[in-house]
């Protein structure tokens, strides 16, 4: 597996980032061993060094500190793990009996989490992180998280360029950190890939990460002359979320909201056909997904989840595997792929 430099950070990462929410109880609580042996996982089918996504979100911190006990017990050597940590979210004391930040999402919890965005907020989050990471391990990759919610929550146009004041602030710290030597490159990651834009014109950014924006499905020519973009200066793309939430491959919910054939028959229709061209040329769904979502050349890595150990062999298998330009032919002719898409089926 070649590693890549990231954008003209000129750090070099695999085409695969693993991310670590199911670390921090993400729907259910997996046991320790089962966690470990996802650690495991990773460094047994990626090369070193092996590229991880975190957050203080997840799991209130949780995911940071199981992921350094993991390191510590599996013998990783620092220069070994490339780690990431989305900053803008601080542990906090809980004072129910779940957490308030995302109710019903995190599984035994014994933390809560507040969100932190601003100068000082993105300092101490950075700092907390480190701090439950554990020696010897620190984040060399720095963003803030979910910025586009952020600003979503804005009521009013001045509140909402308030809050972008305090988005800009808390990059002027990460700035701050990188040229003193602390961070390697500084990104950002949303939902909203025009609120990567946005920031994107605002701060200076070696990578940039989006999520349920370029996939089968969803590859709009907006997005797709953005990236053209991106390539054109130099700035890395990490994908994520390329099954929009598990759809494509099958799952009950499209980017995160529960979809049924009777509200949404169109969506529907559209998974069956790519399953009947998959099946009819022997291709897994999930492959064609992963793909097409390495398709654009500014992306130079793939971010994947797992809660299931075995499931990391498969991931990367997905990532190495090279489908048919007949496959790609097929999936424009039917429609299911933007026919003027360059970058597959040419």
């Amino acid at each position: 597996m070649q590693h890549r430099p990231l954008g003209r950070s000129g750090v070099a990462v695999p085409p695969i980032v693993f991310g670590v929410s199911s670390l921090g109880n993400l729907y259910h609580a997996p046991p320790d061993e089962t966690k470990l042996a996802i650690s495991r996982a990773w460094f047994d089918h990626v090369a070193s060094p092996v590229a991880i996504d975190a957050a203080g979100k997840y799991g209130a911190g949780l995911a940071l500190e199981v992921l350094g006990r993991n390191l510590r017990t599996l013998g990783v050597e620092p220069q070994n793990v490339l780690l990431s940590n989305k900053l803008g979210w601080k542990r906090a004391p809980l004072t129910g009996p779940e957490p308030t930040f995302e109710p019903g999402v995190w599984v035994g919890l014994q933390n809560d989490a507040v969100r932190r965005i601003s100068y000082q907020g993105a300092l101490d989050c950075w700092e907390e992180g480190n701090r439950l990471l554990g020696e010897p391990y620190r984040a060399q990759l720095l963003s803030i998280h979910d910025p586009d919610e952020y600003l979503a929550e804005a009521t009013s146009p001045d509140e909402r360029a308030a809050k972008l004041d305090d988005i800009r602030e808390a990059y002027r710290a990460l700035a701050e950190l990188k040229a003193a030597g602390e961070a390697l490159a500084v990104g950002v990651g949303a939902k909203d890939w025009r609120v990567v834009r946005e920031i994107d014109q605002a701060v200076s950014l070696d990578w940039v990460m989006l999520a349920n924006s370029l996939t089968l499905h969803r590859h709009e020519p907006e997005v797709v002359t953005y990236l053209d973009h991106l390539a054109s200066r130099g700035v890395g793309v990490v994908n994520s979320a390329v099954f929009n939430a598990g759809f494509l491959v099958g799952g009950d919910f499209y980017d995160y909201r529960r979809v049924t054939p009777e509200a949404e028959p169109e969506l529907f229709a559209w998974r069956d056909n790519f399953f009947a061209i998959c099946e009819s040329g022997g291709v897994s769904p999930a492959v064609a997904c992963v793909q097409f979502g390495l398709s654009h050349p500014a992306v130079q890595a793939i971010a994947m989840n797992t809660g299931k150990p075995e499931r990391i062999g498969e991931d990367v298998a997905a990532v190495l595997a090279r489908l048919p330009r007949e496959f790609w032919r097929a999936m424009k002719n039917a429609g299911l792929i933007d026919p003027s898409y360059p970058y597959v089926g040419a």
